[in-house]
């Protein structure tokens, strides 16, 4: 069995990802690990360089800048970023991790036994992990219907598949139509850091990235407006390769008392209570479980 690890980056030192610690996260199980690299302004591409792993190839690409953003195409540069390393994988299995996507080292055996279990499992297309979304800080993650659950991390490398915009992978099933892939539970974790950097790194991204995904500037980002209901404490231990990335700090992020519910805030409300009640799950879904 051969894995193939792969991601897309560009400027992700400047923007705050944890994008060596990402990549380091899945080497011991990836026979080569592919990076998209956009022209960057900063030392990200040294600092690829020096995690010295000669499975790491860089492919360095151009983003188109006048991408239309409406309703239909927004994401559709990452979507083509995300192709292209995805195209230049050889392995059995492709592995593919955002730059701010860590695994935790106790779970690489499990992940390895799936791939290997669901290896000549036809109907399995793809293998989906459980999300821990930390938020603020390194001791608080964010739990509600309006943060996806569980996503598709590894594809089937022998299917027809793209990613359609920088969300989700496609699998097609003609050259008009496709859909999501028919999935099993790897029951290993992803532990997304995105929304830990700081604040002023998160604002430089949106504004550097937003064109991608909306016509209009973005809102200023702060991190004290949430809805509170949605934070939980994190109680585990952090993945080996972020313990020296993570900011020390004391409890779990407050949120401002004085925040005004968003109408997609009070959505999510709705839902949890939904999910209480009746023991469902309504965040997204972007693959089909086989049974």
């Amino acid at each position: 069995m051969k894995v193939s690890g792969f991601t897309f980056m560009r400027n992700a030192s400047m923007l705050g990802y944890p994008f060596v610690q990402s990549i380091k996260s899945v080497l011991p199980i990836v026979d080569e690990f592919i990076i998209a690299l956009g022209p960057c302004e900063d030392e990200t591409e040294e600092m690829i360089e020096d995690i010295g792993s000669a499975k790491i190839k860089i492919i360095h690409t151009q983003w188109n800048e006048n991408m239309r953003t409406d309703v239909r195409l927004k994401g559709f540069v990452y979507g083509q970023q995300k192709s292209i390393a995805l195209f230049n994988c050889t392995g059995d299995w492709a592995f593919y991790l955002e730059a701010d996507e860590v695994v935790h080292e106790d779970d690489l055996p499990v992940v390895r036994a799936a791939m290997e279990k669901y290896l000549h499992d036809d109907r399995v297309e793809a293998l989906v992990f459980d999300y821990i979304h930390f938020y603020g800080n390194r001791n608080t993650f964010a739990w509600s219907p309006g943060w996806y659950r569980r996503a598709p991390r590894i594809l089937r490398n022998n299917i027809p598949s793209w990613a359609s915009e920088g969300l989700f992978f496609i699998v097609m099933e003609t050259h008009k139509r496709g859909r999501y892939p028919r999935a099993a539970l790897t029951g290993a974790r992803i532990y997304h850091y995105g929304w830990v950097r700081s604040e002023e790194q998160m604002n430089l991204k949106a504004r550097r990235v937003g064109k991608y995904w909306r016509p209009e500037n973005p809102p200023e980002i702060r991190y004290s407006d949430i809805d509170g209901a949605v934070l939980h404490e994190f109680k585990g231990a952090h993945p080996a390769v972020m313990q020296e990335w993570l900011p020390e700090a004391e409890g779990i992020f407050k949120a401002d008392p004085s925040h005004r519910l968003t109408k997609r805030e009070l959505k999510h409300r709705v839902g949890l209570l939904i999910e209480r009640t009746f023991g469902v799950d309504l965040s997204k879904k972007h693959f089909r479980l086989v049974r």
